[in-house]
């Protein structure tokens, strides 16, 4: 039994994915509740980060810690080597998480009611940190077919016109769509007529699917990577969630120094004492313990795409391309979401992501973790199969 087949106990360790789902889904007894829904995996951090983070804990010392020359190494090379994409040193600034990272782009370089552009169905965050903010969102829906999503380029140049900023998920979550080098060469066009920031959100950039492979944005981009601040982290490839670490890469000094003094402005320094021992680990020794985990997580997703198939033939469901998340179109059952999700959680005792939380054109859909056991995703599909059979 490897540590991608093995059962983890997760109750009462604080994990959101497991105590806080009754809270979440308004549950009197979530006890027997399967929660399949936030994106982070049931399995362990790889051996070597398990070891790093032991011997930085028996030090026993948890005094303020820097990111050293060392961390910025281990990233640069990772990208290297993974992506083709090589960073200078200085473009790296390190973060304690995407969400605040993104919040602090948003702060630094819009002002109030300023519009910002996000393309739905997408992370919540882009549109709830603009929104928190006071800025205007702009929605340029995806365009769903045969469960693939493509990017309308005139309804985007549209909106593009009166906004400050776009925000972009590549690849995309939740359809796990990894974006082609003429889609991004396009979006770095259109951003560049009409001189609008982008924020590339690829903190899923290690989870390619099969032959996929992921084309940072900044790479293609040429001499327009002055407006694209790339945020990324080693916490979604890693399941390092709750260590706290990313970093934006940013190539214009000047806007790298407002950054700085952002972070200044609102007492963001230091990250905690685990996050360079993490890092370090993850990047310099994990690689094979990722392979393996990317090839658990692609025969998950066939088994439960063809399980589902068969179970309830009115879902429709194509394997992602990146992320280790299915997105399950019911439309085809005539039901609200409301509806379904009542029976996910009264009759399946199960709870996955309603589309809707993901903008109104997420409607009509479910995310579904897979990044688990084997026996725990046959659980979950016979619990889904259950509330939703007809």
């Amino acid at each position: 039994m490897n540590a991608f087949t093995k059962v983890h106990d997760r109750k009462n360790t604080r994990s959101v994915k497991w105590d806080a789902v009754g809270t979440i889904y308004k549950l009197e007894d979530p006890s027997d509740i399967l929660p399949m829904w936030i994106a982070d995996m049931d399995f362990p951090a790889p051996p070597p980060v398990l070891e790093a983070l032991h011997k930085r804990l028996e030090h026993g010392i948890f005094g303020y810690s820097f990111m050293c020359e060392e961390c910025r190494t281990a990233v640069i090379d990772w990208h290297a080597k993974r992506n083709d994409w090589h960073i200078k040193p200085e473009w790296l600034l390190f973060h304690h998480g995407i969400i605040p990272a993104i919040a602090s782009i948003i702060e630094t370089f819009t002002e109030k009611e300023d519009k910002i552009v996000v393309s739905p169905p997408v992370y919540p965050p882009f549109f709830q940190l603009a929104e928190n903010q006071g800025r205007e969102v702009l929605y340029s829906p995806l365009v769903e077919q045969d469960g693939r999503y493509t990017i309308d380029f005139r309804d985007f140049e549209e909106k593009l016109q009166s906004a400050s900023l776009f925000i972009f998920c590549n690849p995309h979550n939740p359809g796990g769509r990894v974006w082609t080098q003429a889609e991004l060469q396009e979006i770095v066009r259109l951003c560049s007529k009409h001189d609008v920031l982008i924020i590339s959100d690829e903190i899923h950039g290690d989870l390619m699917m099969g032959s996929n492979r992921h084309i940072p944005l900044e790479k293609i981009a040429g001499a327009e990577s002055h407006r694209i601040f790339t945020c990324m982290a080693p916490t979604k490839t890693f399941n390092l969630a709750g260590i706290q670490v990313a970093m934006i890469v940013a190539t214009d000094e000047e806007k790298r120094l407002k950054l700085e003094e952002h972070a200044a402005a609102h007492g963001n320094g230091m990250l905690n004492s685990f996050a360079p021992a993490a890092l370090l680990a993850a990047y310099n020794e994990s690689e094979e313990w990722l392979t393996e985990m990317l090839f658990t997580i692609s025969e998950n997703m066939d088994f439960a795409v063809q399980a589902l198939a068969v179970k309830v033939p009115a879902l429709r469901i194509v394997k992602p391309e990146s992320t280790y998340l299915l997105w399950i179109d019911y439309r085809a059952l005539g039901l609200s979401e409301d509806e379904v999700m009542e029976k996910l959680l009264s009759e399946g005792k199960v709870a996955l992501e309603p589309g809707s939380k993901y903008g109104e054109a997420g409607r009509g859909f479910l995310r579904m973790n897979v990044a688990c056991p084997r026996t725990v995703l046959e659980d979950g599909i016979n619990r889904v199969a259950k509330a939703l059979q007809e």
